[in-house]
């Protein structure tokens, strides 16, 4: 079920239980108001006591001068004022005091005229103008009953009215909560639809613009909330694999390049080398000088054909991750002077002015003589590939950090700028200042120099100034 499925019914069953609830809740109104109506008004049973508590009092602590006229005047005045009619009668049915004089004196029948049962009286107002309540009247401290007081009070005077203003409260309040809920149902549900539907869809629409190799459309999102981040992490995901597959578009061209390249630089050497062997084989050397010149030429384009073909090994071994390094531990001293000899020659024989370390520290090193080798002797290729005749190679060696470190500095023109990031990256070929063919390259020396080095252990760096001269250094450890 899609998120957008989903939310439409939770939405939806949300407001069908919304709407049941507030149907229940009218209907219980409904109910309540009716019940209140049918039932209409209520007498108070605690209104008529505080009406006739203190007529009740002053017939008691009168009771034995009910044959003076003032306090049975007294009496009837307070009932008067209190619109209270008054009847008091014996124990033996005479009415001994009343509001109404022409009852005095006559006999009634109590079970019909008292009742005590205030509640019993309410209930059974039948709708008269007026209700009787009777009262039983006791005398001194012993609490002994020497009559009855009857009271008839209006029913208006004791009637409380009931109002259904809290049941109008409770459903306003009721209502307003329900209109708020459902505000907010529909403000979350607009929300989820903006701030996760709608984007989802368009991050949907980036990684389906990313399959299909478009890269170069950037992924934004302007709020800085968590679908921010997931757009933000998106678009760095976006921009690698753009880099990425820039980065193997580059390395395919490079690759057939240097096929190119290698076969041209292999066949070169090799023809020459195979039109000097018939030139011999057909005897136009006529002398032994002419043979050593032929000599030289072909033994310079085999030792070309065999670094070629050298650095075409290692790279592939470095592609498979199983780079051919054997490391023992020899004395630097004389590991290096046997290394430097050839390429000093090397150096002057291309009309560069040559300067050797002054001192070599003698001490043990664990290191591959044979990589070693290639590695300086890549390192002063390239040297040559960036100076001109009469320019200076210095080599120098020396201790730092418990570190042996090798530097070549040259006088050449330097390293471009925009050419410094890709040094040390295959395929790489910056720009010479030789026109000479045999100095060019395959773009692997540089490369395969920091792998042998980190396989070593060690580093390696450069720092160059475009007109200046180059620098470049590494380290091995000392065992």
């Amino acid at each position: 079920m899609s998120l957008n499925t989903w939310s439409t019914r939770w939405l939806r069953t949300s407001f069908i239980l919304l709407l049941i609830l507030i149907g229940c809740s009218l209907m219980l109104f409904h109910e309540l108001s009716t019940n209140r109506q049918s039932s209409g008004s209520n007498p108070s049973i605690q209104k008529v006591r505080l009406m006739i508590n203190p007529l009740l009092l002053d017939l008691e602590q009168n009771n034995q001068h009910l044959q003076d006229p003032g306090i049975r005047e007294h009496l009837l005045n307070i009932a008067k004022e209190n619109r209270i009619e008054l009847s008091y009668i014996g124990l033996d049915g005479v009415v001994l005091l009343s509001s109404s004089p022409a009852t005095e004196g006559k006999q009634v029948n109590l079970r019909s005229v008292l009742h005590y049962d205030l509640n019993h009286t309410v209930k059974n107002t039948n709708g008269e103008d007026s209700l009787n309540f009777a009262f039983p009247v006791m005398d001194g401290p012993e609490g002994r009953q020497i009559g009855n007081a009857v009271f008839t009070v209006p029913t208006s005077m004791i009637i409380v009215h009931e109002t259904l203003t809290s049941l109008y409260i409770i459903l306003g309040v009721l209502l307003v909560s329900s209109l708020i809920l459902a505000i907010f149902l529909i403000f979350m549900k607009r929300k989820i639809r903006k701030r996760m539907l709608s984007p989802i869809h368009q991050l949907k629409e980036h990684t389906e613009s990313i399959l299909k190799g478009q890269y170069d459309k950037q992924i934004q999102y302007n709020r800085t909330d968590e679908m921010g981040e997931l757009y933000a992490m998106l678009d760095l995901m976006r921009s690698e694999i753009m880099h990425l597959s820039e980065q193997r578009i580059r390395q395919e061209k490079a690759e057939k390049e240097l096929i190119t390249n290698l076969s041209h630089d292999i066949k070169t050497p090799i023809t020459t080398i195979k039109a000097y062997i018939e030139a011999i084989l057909e005897g136009l050397c006529s002398d032994e000088e002419t043979l050593m010149e032929y000599m030289e030429i072909m033994r310079t384009h085999t030792d070309k054909t065999a670094r070629l073909v050298e650095d075409l090994l290692v790279h592939a071994l470095q592609e498979l991750g199983q780079i051919s390094v054997e490391p023992r531990e020899v004395y630097s001293r004389s590991a290096i002077n046997t290394m430097l000899k050839p390429i000093g020659h090397s150096v002057q024989m291309n009309g560069l002015k040559y300067r050797e370390p002054e001192h070599i520290p003698n001490v043990l090193i664990r290191m591959d003589p044979i990589r070693i080798e290639q590695v300086l002797s890549n390192l002063v290729s390239n040297a040559l590939k960036h100076t001109a005749p009469g320019d200076t190679i210095h080599i120098n060696t020396e201790l730092e950090n418990a570190l042996f470190k090798v530097t070549i500095v040259d006088s050449g023109q330097g390293i471009r700028v925009e050419d410094m990031p890709f040094v040390f990256e295959r395929y790489f070929r910056g720009q010479t200042s030789r026109t000479d063919n045999t100095l060019e390259g395959t773009g692997l020396g540089l490369s395969i120099c920091k792998g042998i080095i980190e396989a070593h252990g060690g580093h390696i760096s450069f720092s160059s100034k475009e007109g200046q001269g180059t620098l470049f250094q590494f380290t091995l450890p000392i065992s």
